[in-house]
C-alpha cells in the first residue's frame, strides 16, 4: 500500500514534466495553448448553463410537488413483489434525474434502515451501479447540439432499470 502511495505522488508531477518537455521539443507556447483551451471550455459552459438550469428547476419542482412521493407509493407494491424493499422506490425514481437528490435519498434510507440492512446495502449498490441518465444525456447532447434524443433516452432508462434490478439481485445473492 505504501508503494502505491509513493507511486501516485510521483505520477502527476511526471505527467506534467513530460507534457512540458514535449511542448519544449515542439516549440509550443504552452500558456497560449492553455488560455485557448480555457476560452473554449468557457464557451461550452455558457452553452450548457440554460440546459442545466432547466433540468435542475424541473427536478426541484417534481420533488416539491410530491410527484416523486406519489410515484414511489405506487411502485412500492411492485418492488415488494420482486423482492426489493419498498424504501428504495424514491431512490430509484430520483437517481436518473439528480445525483445529489439520489444521494440524499440513499443517505436517508441508510440512516433509517441501517447500513447493514438489506435496503441499505441495495441502496449503496444501486447508487454505485447507476447513472444520472437525464442529466448526462442533456449535458452531452446539449454540448453537441443534438435535439432529437427520444430513442437514446428510452435505451438509457431501460439500462438504468436493468442496473437497479441487477444490483438488487446481486445484493440478495451475495448477502
Amino acid at each position: 500500500m505504501e508503494l502505491i502511495a509513493r507511486l501516485s505522488s510521483v505520477v502527476l508531477p511526471m505527467v506534467i514534466l513530460l507534457a512540458a518537455a514535449a511542448a519544449l521539443c515542439r516549440k509550443t507556447d504552452v500558456f497560449a495553448a492553455f488560455t485557448a483551451g480555457a476560452r473554449d471550455g468557457l464557451g461550452t459552459v455558457l452553452q450548457l448553463i440554460p440546459t442545466l438550469c432547466g433540468l435542475l428547476c424541473a427536478v426541484h419542482m417534481l420533488r416539491a410537488s410530491g410527484l416523486f412521493d406519489a410515484l414511489a407509493a405506487l411502485a412500492a407494491p411492485l418492488l415488494n413483489a420482486v423482492g426489493i424493499p419498498s424504501e428504495l422506490a424514491m431512490l430509484m425514481l430520483v437517481r436518473p434525474f439528480s445525483g445529489s437528490g439520489a444521494l440524499a435519498a440513499g443517505a436517508e434510507l441508510i440512516t433509517a434502515a441501517g447500513a447493514d440492512s438489506l435496503a441499505g446495502r441495495m441502496a449503496a449498490v444501486m447508487l454505485a451501479s447507476s447513472e444520472t441518465t437525464l442529466y448526462t444525456v442533456s449535458v452531452y447532447f446539449g454540448a453537441a447540439g443534438v435535439r432529437r434524443s427520444g430513442k437514446v433516452l428510452a435505451a438509457a432508462f431501460a439500462a438504468e432499470l436493468t442496473a437497479f434490478f441487477v444490483a438488487a439481485a446481486a445484493v440478495q445473492l451475495l448477502w
